[in-house]
């Protein structure tokens, strides 16, 4: 047995855990989990740069509906979600049988959400580029590549909530492997399809989805067969969601999904926004997101640490616990994320060259990088801060607060700066809401109402 997992156990059985003893917990869950999401980003940076060598406008026509890829897969994500936070709490309660029952239930109900999402992408597909206001010279990959992406997202939602409910039980490392796995075969399949079989920006789509589908066989039979508190091997139950299970998963999904429309229709809207710049200013501000993502994956996978942590201790009925690891994760999150932002100002344009040949493309994302430099410290409060209300179940307040950050300030001020000051406008509207979201994240977890009453009780077979 690891020391993680005799931390973990010490912690399900109620003993002491010592201020450092929880650091060190924090430390070896966070670091597989930053690995994973590194190498997610490192993923993005392939299929961009592939890309982003066939030209502008093909770079462009991803650009243009990558908000609307992130709409759907934060549903995915939500849903997972539901299900993972009664995972953490169960395991915290040292009740792995009720802990298998959700894993079950979860996994059908994710997947049957995945066809229903894969169906309504496929619809859209072909009018989804023009809504966004895309110019026609990139409509017709744009359509393409998201008609692709749509059709792998059941595959790829049942391999989430298998890394999710994993990740949940304290497993980071076998996520981590699935994720970097995943990262190097997209490069593989992204080879053979856009350069192989000359499919362009189809090719990537096609790439990453193969990439998905051999990583979920993986992780779901390593939850299913290997995991020490998850493996349903020999044991008898049902795939069909209950009830009182779904009810749960609601609770906590439900404000979760309100968010995504929240956060995801405000990045929507601001594609809308960005799409009358013309494709420089298209493939510059998603190329741009791609290589600030080198800053704040860190964060999301201290994030996936603060969830397992705090729902495990808050079903361990430690609350003390869960709000020391709420402060732990978000100190070292926004530790590293300073450091990354400091990195990305002075290497702003070095960044940009790893994903496009396009001059104007590069010095135009340089330039808006190093103004959203200046966020990275309190992003890492804000995105830490609403992994550990997730924990809690807590995320109806979040997600207020969320819509009230995202499309009060960075909408509201994107309409004025951008007319005025083209790309670099959005960008400074975007700083300073980054900043604010950071600021209500400290309000929020200051005290402990954030985790009051939040037991999510036993799982019914």
């Amino acid at each position: 047995m690891g020391q993680k997992d005799i931390l973990l156990e010490r912690l399900r059985n109620g003993e002491s855990v010592s201020k450092p003893q929880q650091m060190k917990l924090t430390l070896l869950l966070s670091l597989p989990a930053i690995i994973a999401q590194s190498a997610s980003v490192l993923m993005q940076y392939i299929d961009a740069g592939m890309v982003g060598r066939l030209g502008a406008n093909p770079s462009a026509s991803i650009g243009l509906i990558t908000s609307s890829t992130w709409i759907l897969g934060g549903f995915t994500a939500g849903a997972c979600s539901g299900f993972s936070v009664q995972i953490a709490h169960l395991c915290g309660a040292s009740d792995f049988k009720s802990a298998r029952v959700v894993l079950r239930q979860g996994l059908s109900a994710v997947f049957f959400l995945g066809l229903f999402l894969a169906l309504f992408g496929i619809v859209i597909s072909g009018s989804l580029p023009r809504w966004l206001g895309g110019s026609p010279e990139i409509v017709g990959d744009a359509s393409r590549y998201f008609r692709i992406y749509s059709a792998f997202i059941p595959i790829g939602a049942i391999g989430w909530a298998a890394s999710a409910c994993l990740q949940a039980s304290g497993n980071m490392k076998v996520p981590s492997i699935m994720f970097i796995g995943m990262c190097v075969l997209d490069v593989v399949f992204n080879w053979i399809f856009i350069y192989g079989f000359d499919m362009g920006v189809a090719g990537a789509a096609l790439g990453t989805g193969m990439s998905q589908v051999v990583t979920t066989a993986f992780a779901l039979w390593y939850a299913l067969t290997r995991s020490k508190e998850l493996k349903i091997v020999g044991e008898r139950g049902n795939f069909v969601p209950h009830r009182k299970v779904l009810d749960k998963a609601w609770g906590i999904t439900g404000p979760m999904w309100l968010q995504n429309i929240i956060l995801r229709g405000a990045y929507v809207m601001s594609t809308v926004i960005v799409a009358p710049l013309g494709p420089i200013a298209i493939a510059a501000n998603a190329f741009a997101i791609t290589a600030e993502s080198f800053c704040y994956m860190p964060g999301y996978g201290i994030e996936e640490a603060a969830t397992t942590l705090v729902g495990q201790s808050l079903g361990a009925n430690r609350r003390d616990y869960a709000k020391s690891f709420s402060v732990i994760t978000m100190v070292m999150a926004s530790a590293i994320m300073t450091l990354l932002g400091v990195l990305m100002f002075i290497f702003a344009t070095d960044l940009m060259r790893l994903l496009s040949t396009d001059p104007q493309v590069v010095a135009l994302g340089a330039k808006v990088l190093r103004i959203e430099a200046f966020a990275e410290t309190m992003y890492a409060f804000s995105i830490v801060g609403y992994g550990a209300c997730v924990g809690a179940g807590d995320t109806l307040v979040p997600s207020a607060m969320n819509l009230c950050s995202m499309w009060f300030v960075r909408i509201g001020l994107a309409l004025v700066l951008t007319p005025m000051m083209g790309l670099t406008g959005y960008w400074i509207a975007m700083c300073i809401e980054l900043n604010l979201r950071g600021l209500l994240f400290i309000w929020r977890l200051r005290g402990e109402k954030w985790m009051k009453d939040r037991s999510l009780g036993k799982a019914v077979a």
